[in-house]
């Protein structure tokens, strides 16, 4: 039995749609956030699943990527946001909160707020739709995935996709999500054909996303058309740009100590690396 983990928002539904809608014989899908995705991959509980990008920094001596996979964006993601009640310049010393439900996304603001907007703020966690980080007494907030997508910003308050601010400073896609496993090469056979599941998966999805999107709108609380639109924005495909963007995220992400430096990507189906 391979176990894959599934993203409970709706960015990984057109990836995923045939293995949720048809469960093949020999896998059993985890829902979850990413972060409890990241922890379940870690200890072993599941075998393969579209992990937060920054676990592979932090786990590249143990874990492979699937090729071909990620949820990314080149430019606006729009449901990565980063809202603030002050001016950016003003950030330094305030406090900003954060999903516990992120990973990827929290270095990223991380890496943005220091190299970019050159302020230092201070960090606290905030779990989405059970905490109002405004009204504790939060400066900015970042907020991810449907909660996001459904998000209306009181009136004065900035809002920033960081899918664009990146898009914007560095000329290069974003991965916020890539196709990990920490099983051996021995696998390989049945994770390359979960891959091609996949990648069916996608083509179908993507072909009319708004019948996607007209079967599984109501699970998201979104219109169709919004999801459907959502979708079209989105970069499914780890191609060479978007390795290149994901591996500047790495350099970023290791020069500010969130994960070790990663010299090289390891790959399932692929001897070597690169």
């Amino acid at each position: 039995m391979l176990r894959l983990g599934h993203i409970e928002f709706s960015n990984c539904l057109p990836i995923h749609a045939s293995v949720l809608e048809r469960t093949p014989a020999g896998l059993e899908v985890v829902h979850g956030i990413p972060s409890r995705l990241n922890a379940d991959l870690d200890a072993g509980r599941i075998d393969v699943a579209p992990c937060s990008s920054i676990e592979f920094a932090r786990h590249a001596d143990r874990y492979r990527l699937l090729p071909k996979l990620v949820i990314g964006s080149a430019g606006p993601v729009y449901s990565i946001l980063f809202e603030t009640s002050v001016p950016l310049d003003a950030l330094t010393d305030a406090d900003v909160a954060v999903p516990t439900a992120s990973a990827t996304s929290v270095v990223l603001l991380k890496i943005l707020a220091a190299m970019h907007w050159q302020v230092r703020p201070r960090y606290r966690w905030f779990t989405q739709g059970g905490e109002d980080p405004f009204g504790a007494g939060a400066s900015a907030a970042l907020w991810i995935g449907d909660v996001a997508l459904q998000r209306e910003p009181p009136a004065g308050h900035h809002v920033y996709d960081l899918g664009a601010v990146w898009f914007e400073w560095t000329r290069l896609p974003f991965a916020f999500a890539v196709w990990q496993t920490r099983l051996p090469a021995a696998r390989d056979p049945e994770l390359l054909d979960l891959l091609a599941v996949l990648e069916q998966s996608r083509a179908e999805s993507l072909r009319d996303p708004r019948a996607l999107a007209q079967r599984h709108a109501s699970r998201f609380g979104l219109p169709v058309d919004r999801l459907a639109d959502y979708w079209s924005t989105l970069r499914y495909e780890l191609d060479e740009p978007m390795i290149e963007g994901l591996l500047r995220y790495y350099r970023h992400a290791s020069e500010l100590s969130e994960a070790p430096r990663v010299s090289r990507l390891t790959w399932v189906g692929v001897r070597g690396t690169c």
